[in-house]
């Protein structure tokens, strides 16, 4: 029987997106993403709500496409598979952390704090969209990336333990 490992997510970056060059050139950048849900609560009626954060590894193309335009507060889409990694912390104990290694990924929301000047939404305010001229008129249009295909992350990579916890 097949077997399918594939995470879809949509959320806001946490912090800045970290990022390593190793010596032979590769990158790798390191995002959290907040995803929140929300429900309202059948005894008491109040609003509820629990956010989950999720460590995504970008490689490669990726990785530079996060360091230039991502920031924190970002919105993006994500699709990957879950990888666990084995390290030790300094003081010499084996953990896991289970990541996120990313496939693909989309900026969404506004061009606000994704390393461009803010030109206001692409809606034209009350959800309406804006005439074509003014959203061409107003920024270049955000790249949607796509890794290629799956390589072994860079020697050196398991052993990072100066990056857990995040």
């Amino acid at each position: 029987m097949a077997s399918v490992n594939k995470v879809i997510l949509v959320g806001n970056l946490g912090r800045d997106p970290e990022v390593r060059t190793f010596p032979n050139g590769d990158r790798v950048a390191n995002v959290t993403i907040a995803t929140t849900d929300k429900w309202k609560d059948k005894q008491s009626n109040e609003m509820r709500e629990a956010t989950e954060w999720h460590r995504i590894v970008f490689n490669g193309r990726l990785a530079e496409i996060v360091e230039q335009y991502l920031r924190k507060g970002a919105q993006i889409y994500v699709e990957g598979s879950l990888r666990t990694r084995k390290w030790t912390d300094k003081d010499g104990i084996e953990k896991y952390t289970t990541e996120i290694r990313a496939d693909q990924m989309q900026m969404l929301g506004s061009r606000q704090g994704m390393g461009e000047p803010s030109h206001g939404d692409d809606d034209g305010g009350y959800g309406r969209p804006a005439p074509a001229a003014a959203r061409s008129a107003a920024a270049p249009a955000r790249p949607t990336a796509t890794a290629a295909p799956a390589t072994r992350p860079p020697s050196g990579f398991d052993d990072m333990d100066d990056d857990i916890p995040f």
